[in-house]
């Protein structure tokens, strides 16, 4: 289907200003995890703070922003369609008041059960620290569901900053506190917790300022209330099938970490690292047009757009291998020098990059499907259909599970990172065959233009790939003994960086590429309205 020039650059427009803070809230997130690697390296302390912040981490996506994605926005959307302000009021105070008690009661649990919840990752070194940290940490929960619900609220009207800046000031905060108090604390660790606690309750701080200015004045109900509400009920039968997904999901986590936890010290924590540079890379772009998308689709779907609503989604899917595939080549060839770039120090040693690196070239060839997977989900929750990811979830779990378990043994770290990229991929096939069976969506039709495009990605990027790949240890031998980190490891990767952009741009232009087309658009369209402001 042909993308329309002006709206793939409306699309280019609202992701991208998304994307800048994205952009820096994966900067702090990785100036975070440069924290702990320089503060606790990949020690049995920095194993139990990743397993402690693990947990409370798993039970938000379960309930928090898996959730509101699914149910809240395109539920609220309805509303917003409809247009009464006291049913949109009800509506929000009722989610609200069964969410707070809800959370509230599983932080409560999870506090009390945390030395059982931390046994089901085998044996730790520092277990009873993994217990204080986690109890430490698990409000964190409470404070980043209500984040999401106000996020979802600020979505729903097309409101993207400060979702934004909240995770900005929660990487900001808790930086500071792992250096502030981590002379007063019993290891740096605590300091980190601490930072995390006050980190997410300035994410849902930031956010509801900007819910009150929008109208949407709520308030606690009672509990029964809050349950009968019909529109509470509509999100409730909506996460349903969502909440199984997401704990299997969750569970998919759970197991891949006792499996590396078994493996050997520092394992599990060489996982997180890769998969932090990976998340690093998808929230800048992934996560930010997903976002822009849902709303977008939910409208188009409730009214019956279908035509906007699968050129939207075919430009979406066009954007994600324009950036996803050239990025997966460029770090093939380049993550030694990334890993040992952001995270070397003392601490951070020879085999800490060499356990970090083992597993990041196993993550990296996920990258398109993870992101793929980001903008196919909410092409179904747009519909009010969340049984069709679930079950795709769930499939891509079983996947996983079974060739982290067959895996783990011969190739340690990267045997789970493996896993996971190959049910990566799965659950993408399952996510577009789930997505054909409905006739009102063209993806036969749009399948083979997005293959041929992704081929074309694949080739130009082999193709700018290869003299970085072969130019490599010349660069970084040019460069080695001359300073520090920034200038023996930034700068040959800054160059290749150049080098593999000249090449691969250059072919997209020559090519007449349609993205390239659109959001050179973008920019002159742009330029053209600042020159008619100044003309005035």
């Amino acid at each position: 289907m042909p993308s329309s020039p002006n709206r793939t650059s409306s699309m280019l427009r609202s992701g991208g200003a998304l994307s800048l803070l994205t952009l820096a809230s994966r900067v702090l997130g990785l100036f975070r995890e440069m924290t702990k690697a320089a503060l606790l390296g990949t020690s049995a302390l920095s194993d139990a703070f990743s397993v402690a912040f693990l947990i409370p981490n798993l039970f938000r996506r379960l309930f928090a922003e898996g959730s509101i994605a699914v149910a809240f926005i395109p539920t609220l959307k309805e509303y917003l369609l409809e247009g009464d302000r006291a049913k949109i009021r009800r509506f929000v105070s009722c989610v609200f008041t069964f969410l707070t008690f809800f959370v509230s009661l599983a932080v409560a649990a999870g506090m009390l059960l945390c030395p059982l919840l931390i046994s089901l990752f085998g044996f730790f070194e520092a277990f009873d620290e993994t217990v204080f940290l986690t109890r430490i940490m698990f409000p964190f929960l409470a404070f980043i569901s209500i984040a999401a619900l106000f996020q979802g609220i600020l979505n729903s009207v097309h409101i993207f900053a400060p979702s934004g800046l909240a995770p900005i000031l929660l990487n900001i905060i808790t930086i500071a506190c792992a250096y502030g108090l981590s002379p007063f604390t019993a290891n740096p660790a605590r300091a980190m917790a601490i930072g995390i606690i006050a980190g997410g309750f300035m994410e849902a701080a930031i956010q509801f300022p900007f819910v009150w200015k929008e109208g949407f004045h709520f308030c606690f109900t009672g509990i029964r209330t809050a349950v009968k509400n019909p529109g509470t009920r509509a999100v409730l039968r909506l996460v349903g099938p969502t909440i199984i997904g997401m704990a299997a999901y969750q569970v998919n986590d759970l197991v891949s970490t006792v499996l590396a936890g078994n493996a050997g010290e520092g394992v599990v924590s060489s996982l997180q690292y890769s998969l932090r540079l990976q998340e690093l890379i998808l929230g800048i772009f992934a996560v930010s047009i997903g976002t822009v998308l849902l709303p977008n689709l939910a409208e188009y779907a409730k009214s019956g757009r279908w035509a906007e609503y699968n050129e939207r989604l075919s430009q979406a899917i066009d954007i994600i291998a324009l950036i996803a595939i050239p990025i997966t080549f460029f770090f093939l060839t380049q993550g030694d020098n990334l890993i040992r770039l952001l995270f070397q120090t003392r601490s951070f040693n020879e085999d800490s990059v060499a356990l970090t690196y083992a597993a990041f070239l196993y993550h990296m060839p996920g990258l398109f499907f993870i992101a793929l997977n980001r903008i196919l989900a909410p092409a179904f929750y747009a519909q009010s259909n969340s049984k069709s990811p679930t079950l795709a979830g769930i499939l891509s779990f079983a996947v996983n599970i079974a060739l982290a378990a067959l895996l783990v043994g011969p190739m340690r770290g990267s045997g789970v990172a493996l896993a996971l990229t190959v049910a990566s991929a799965v659950n993408t096939a399952f996510l577009l065959w789930f997505l054909g069976r409905n006739p009102q969506i063209a993806v036969g039709r749009a399948l083979v233009p997005a293959a041929l495009y992704t081929v074309k990605l694949v080739v130009f990027s082999a193709a700018a790939a290869a003299p970085v790949y072969f130019l490599g240890p010349r660069i970084n031998g040019f460069f080695a003994g001359r300073g520090g980190r920034i200038i023996v490891y930034g700068l040959p990767l800054a160059a290749a960086a150049l080098l593999f952009a000249f090449i691969g741009i250059t072919m997209l232009v020559i090519s007449g590429d349609k993205q390239v087309k659109a959001l050179a658009g973008m920019f002159t369209s742009r330029r053209n309205n600042s020159r008619r402001e100044k003309d005035k």
